[in-house]
């Protein structure tokens, strides 16, 4: 059997734009004969799905996996709006969160992961080459509580647990689950309202902080404020910022006076399920987030989804 070399690898990485490991294996599989070894990649549609992956993949899915006090939450990204339509694309994305759920929220974790005889990357790699898109599992996280409820969300939802916003909100308790799970909804559906920056003032991070202040000190200095007084303000500027940005000083929702803070709203229901509640953590996956969208014309998608690009 040849030996497959460093060089060998990266030849046919460029060659056909497939990942390292699945250049290695073809490799392996011709004994180390090039053009057999493309071969091999293309009736994979390894190599085809290498092509295609230069495409930007801000649209697709987030799917939500909830057992118990433990649950994850996926982005799973393809090309067109159309794809999160497609059964088999939905699978898919549902096959990422359960395997996200048993090997944590490692990306190449996941991706290397198996479901029956093939790995959750080769799945991607194989519903690429049918559908014609580029896709990209894109991120994972998790919330568990030792003892409670995951609340959860799935907004602008195109089938159980799959749609353009997931929101996991974690409640530790040993109060009662069902009041729990019912408050935790409602949480979960705040946090996709709202979309707090993080928990509560000691998670913003520093740079977020700071950059506030800035823009408060300038604010000030511009509308003629001494020094001397433009730090006592800027600390009163942040306590205001803090209550529109983080979840537990955010005015709640589902309070029609406006007046009552998600801390405040989760004490008082704390009577009603039976115990003292802490919120310890949420997780809100916005589709696309922070992604740099093309402009497409709607013919552009319509062939885009038909495979004509």
């Amino acid at each position: 059997m040849a030996q497959i070399t460093a060089q060998m690898v990266k030849e046919l990485r460029e060659s056909t734009g497939a990942g390292m490991m699945d250049c290695k294996a073809a490799l392996s599989e011709t004994g180390g004969e090039m053009d057999a070894a493309q071969d091999w990649l293309r009736k994979k549609g390894l190599s085809k799905a290498a092509k295609k992956s230069g495409r930007v993949a801000a649209e697709g899915l987030i799917g939500i996996t909830v057992r118990g006090p433990k649950a994850v939450v996926v982005e799973l990204n393809s090309e067109t709006d159309f794809v999160a339509r497609n059964d088999l694309f939905q699978g898919l994305v549902k096959m990422a969160a359960n395997v996200a759920f048993d090997v944590g929220t490692d990306v190449e974790a996941i991706k290397g992961a198996k479901v029956g005889s093939i790995t959750v990357g080769e799945a991607i790699n194989d519903t690429i080459a049918k559908i014609g898109e580029n896709m990209s599992l894109r991120r994972a996280a998790v919330v568990e509580v030792s003892k409670g409820v995951i609340g959860s969300y799935i907004h602008n939802a195109v089938s159980e647990g799959l749609g353009k916003i997931g929101v996991l909100v974690g409640l530790e308790s040993t109060g009662n689950v069902d009041e729990l799970t019912a408050l935790g909804r409602q949480l979960a559906m705040h946090v996709a309202s709202s979309n707090p920056l993080a928990l509560d003032a000691s998670g913003v991070s520093p740079e977020i902080v700071k950059r506030e202040k800035d823009v408060l000190a300038d604010k000030f200095r511009q509308q003629g404020k001494p020094e001397a007084m433009i730090e006592k303000i800027v600390e009163n500027g942040l306590k205001t910022f803090y209550k529109e940005q983080t979840f537990l000083e955010q005015p709640f929702i589902f309070d029609d006076s406006g007046k009552k803070s998600v801390a405040q709203a989760v004490k008082e229901a704390e009577g009603k399920v039976g115990g003292p509640i802490k919120i310890v953590g949420f997780v809100r996956y916005g589709l696309g987030e922070g992604i740099e969208k093309q402009e497409a014309d709607f013919a552009a998608e319509v062939a885009a989804a038909a495979g004509q690009s």
